[in-house]
Order: C-alpha cells, then structure tokens, then sequence
C-alpha cells in the first residue's frame, strides 16, 4: 500500500548522504587517515559500520575489529581534516533546493554528525536557512541510530506525532530508527555512496534516486502548473 502522504505534517531529513553528497569525502578522509596507523578499510566496512553512525560508535567498531588504539586526538585531526575537504568539495544533492523551496509540511534535520559538522556543512552549502535552530543530533539523546530516540526526539520538539512524520534516510541504521519510532521512511538513494550498490537489505521501502521523484503531495504547486 503506497504512502499516504496527505496524513505527513513533518519530514525529518538526514543530513549526510541526503542534503548533501558528503559521504564518498567522509568515506576517503578516514581512509586516508587510518592508513597512517597501517589499517586498510574497505569500501564494504564504511558501509556496514560508518553509513548512519556517530563518529564515537565508527571508532568503537575500528578499535574492536582491527585491535586498534587510536590517539586521544584521532576523532579531532579526522573532524578538522573533514572539515578542510568540505570547504573544497562539498556539494548539496542534486535538486535539495527546489524540494527545500517548495516543501509545504514543516521540515528539520536529524543526523548522527557532531553539532560543529553539521552547522558547518549547512552553512557551507546554504541549507542553513532553510532549518534554522531546527536541526537534532545524537548528541542530544542517550543512543544514536539505529535506535529511535534521535528521530523521536526531533518529532517531539517539532510538535509531531511520530505516526505523522515522513523521514528521508540513506542508510540501514538510520532507516532502521525510523521505522522504530514508527514513522514512514523512504529511501534517497541519489547520493553518490549508493551508485549501483545493492538495495535488497533496505526490504520493501520506497526507494527514490533522484529528488524529481519526492512526493508531490508534499510540495506546493509551481506558480506555472
């Protein structure tokens, strides 16, 4: 049964791999920062264990399966280094804006990257004024995605039933968390991470690559249509 798009009053969007292409940087940036310690990570590692996480959950994951202590200044050097590429590369998706422009339901962010990541990344790419202070981490709550909290937590300071809210995810964790807060998810696959990659374990979710393809229930009519 298709959506019902007409009972959404609130869309919560991913930041990471959603409003932004910024996963193939943050994928190649720790890459680059681990082979200084001689560990090699797979392009199937950053999916299964970075995609949708928070940088201290990434870290445990590389610490546990590589037996790696990493420096107290690891996570600082990565974030600064990250933050450096962005300045160069980071690009919006493909079409945010118009969506952004157009959208008629009350819209926020919730994403498992720090406070200064993601205010920095929306200011980079001018999002920034389109959610103001209406933006949620993981950091506000006791356990990131996949776990419901951060979605249930952006809902109730929104105002929002979580049974009226539509989340926009690109990854397992993060869709994994709305379905557990008990909203509608849809997958944005547009984004540059997800090219060819294989969509079976997101089971049977709407999967949409281009943001042409949003809902139009949700957007306000062109002044030409």
């Amino acid at each position: 049964m298709p959506p019902e798009y007409d009972q959404i009053d609130l869309v919560i969007f991913d930041c990471d791999g959603v409003l932004v292409d910024s996963e193939g940087i943050s994928a190649a940036v720790l890459t680059e920062e681990l082979a200084r310690f001689g560990v090699t990570i797979t392009p199937e590692f950053v999916r299964d264990y970075c995609l949708g996480r928070s940088f201290p959950t990434v870290a445990r994951s590389i610490r546990g399966m590589f037996d790696l202590q990493l420096p107290d200044d690891f996570e600082a050097r990565y974030r600064a280094v990250l933050l450096q590429r962005y300045e160069c590369e980071l690009k919006t998706t493909e079409g945010i804006e118009t969506v952004l422009t157009r959208l008629d339901r009350a819209a926020c962010v919730a994403t498992s990257s720090s406070p200064p990541r993601v205010k920095k990344t929306l200011q980079l790419t001018g999002l920034d004024h389109f959610f103001g202070d209406r933006v949620f981490t993981a950091s506000m709550v006791a356990r990131g995605k996949q776990a419901p909290d951060l979605f249930l937590h952006a809902a109730r300071e929104m105002g929002v039933e979580p049974g009226r809210t539509l989340v926009i995810e690109d990854s397992q964790p993060g869709v994994r968390a709305g379905q557990a807060a008990g909203m509608e998810v849809v997958l944005f696959a547009g984004g540059t991470h997800l090219h060819g990659g294989d969509r079976a374990n997101f089971g049977t979710i709407k999967i949409f690559d281009s943001w042409a393809d949003f809902p139009q229930e949700l957007l306000r009519r062109r002044d030409s249509d």
